[in-house]
C-alpha cells in the first residue's frame, strides 16, 4: 500500500489552473490578492502581539481571539502564497505532496476556526450570564483545554479525508479548477469512484457545522435572554456591542462553508465554488482583526499605547 502511494505520488503532477488566463487580469488578482495578503499577515500577527505584550488583554475572550488570529495567520499562508505565484508564474504545477499537505492543512485550520469561534460563543456567554465569576469560571486550563481539543479535532477530522485521499487515483497531468488543492476538485481530477469522497466530506462537514453552530445559536439564545434583563439601557447596549464582532465574524465564515459543503448533491459550478472559497481562505482571514480591532475599544486603546510608547511625539 505504502509502495503504491509513493509510486503515484511519483508519477502524479497536478496543476492549479486559478482565475483567469488573461494577463492583465493576473496582474490586478495579483495586486489585489497582494494587498490583502499583507493585511492578513500584519493585522493577525499584530494582534497576536498586542495581546500578548498588554496584560489588560490577558483574559480568557483576548486569549482565544489571539489563538484565532495565529489560526487565520496560519491558512492565509497555507493558501495565498501559491495563488499569488500562480498568477504571476506561467508553471502552475504542483507536486503530489505538496498538494496533499496543503489540502490537509488548509482543511485543518478550517476546522480549527469553526471550533474556536464556537469556544468565542461560549466564551461571550459565561462572561455576560456571570461577570463577576467570569475569570474564575474560565479558567487558564479550562481555556487551554478548550483550544488543545480545538486543535486536536482540527488535525484529526481532516487526517481520514486525508488518508482517504490519498487512495483516490490520478493518470498523470491533472488540471485542478481551482486556485488551491480543495477536497472536491481533487475529488473531480481523479479516476475514482467520487461517492464515497463525497459522502465522507459531507458527512464530517455537516457534523462540524451543525455541533459548532449548536454551541454558538445555545450561547447566544443564552445571551439574549440575560441582556433582555439588564435593567438600563446602555447596560443593553454594552453588552450587545461586545458580540456584534463576533456574530460578524461568524456569519461570514459559516455562510460561506454551509453553501459549499452542507448542501447535499450541490450544483455550485466551479467558479462558485472558487469565488466563495476566497471569501473563507482569503477574505475572512483578513477581516477578522479589521473586525475584532475597530469595534474592540480595549484593543484600539492598546494599539495606540504601543504606538505612543515606540514612537513618541514631541
Amino acid at each position: 500500500m505504502v509502495m503504491a502511494v509513493r509510486n503515484l505520488s511519483v508519477e502524479t503532477t497536478f496543476a492549479l489552473l486559478g482565475f483567469t488566463d488573461s494577463p492583465d487580469l493576473q496582474i490586478l488578482l495579483f495586486l489585489v490578492f497582494l494587498i490583502m495578503y499583507i493585511i492578513t499577515v500584519v493585522g493577525n500577527l499584530g494582534m497576536i502581539v498586542i495581546i500578548w505584550i498588554n496584560p489588560k488583554l490577558h483574559t480568557p475572550m483576548y486569549f482565544f481571539l489571539s489563538h484565532l488570529s495565529f489560526v487565520d495567520f496560519c491558512y492565509s499562508s497555507i493558501v495565498t502564497p501559491k495563488l499569488l505565484e500562480n498568477l504571476v508564474m506561467k508553471d502552475k504545477s504542483i507536486f503530489y505532496w505538496s498538494c496533499m499537505w496543503q489540502y490537509y492543512l488548509s482543511c485543518s485550520a478550517v476546522v480549527s476556526e469553526s471550533f474556536l469561534l464556537a469556544v468565542m460563543a461560549y466564551d461571550r456567554f459565561v462572561a455576560i450570564r456571570n461577570p463577576l465569576l467570569y475569570t474564575v469560571a474560565m479558567s487558564r486550563r479550562l481555556c487551554a483545554l478548550l483550544v488543545a481539543g480545538s486543535y486536536f479535532w482540527a488535525l484529526f477530522c481532516p487526517f481520514v479525508l486525508f488518508c482517504y485521499a490519498l487512495q483516490l487515483n490520478f493518470t498523470g497531468f491533472n488540471v485542478i479548477n481551482h486556485f488551491f488543492c480543495e477536497y472536491t476538485s481533487l475529488i473531480a481530477v481523479s479516476t475514482s469512484d467520487a461517492y464515497i469522497p463525497q459522502l465522507l466530506l459531507f458527512g464530517f462537514a455537516t457534523f462540524n457545522e451543525v455541533s459548532t453552530l449548536l454551541i454558538i445559536l445555545t450561547s447566544y439564545v443564552f445571551i439574549f435572554v440575560t441582556v433582555v434583563k439588564v435593567p438600563s439601557a446602555s447596560g443593553r447596549r454594552k453588552a450587545f456591542s461586545t458580540c456584534a464582532s463576533h456574530l460578524t465574524a461568524i456569519t461570514v465564515f459559516h455562510g460561506t462553508i454551509l453553501s459549499l459543503y452542507c448542501v447535499p448533491n450541490s450544483k455550485n459550478s466551479r467558479q462558485t465554488v472558487k469565488v466563495a472559497s476566497v471569501f473563507y481562505a482569503v477574505v475572512n482571514p483578513m477581516l477578522n482583526p479589521l473586525i475584532y480591532s475597530l469595534r474592540n475599544k480595549d484593543v484600539k486603546n492598546a494599539f495606540w499605547k504601543v504606538v505612543d510608547t515606540k514612537v513618541p511625539f514631541q
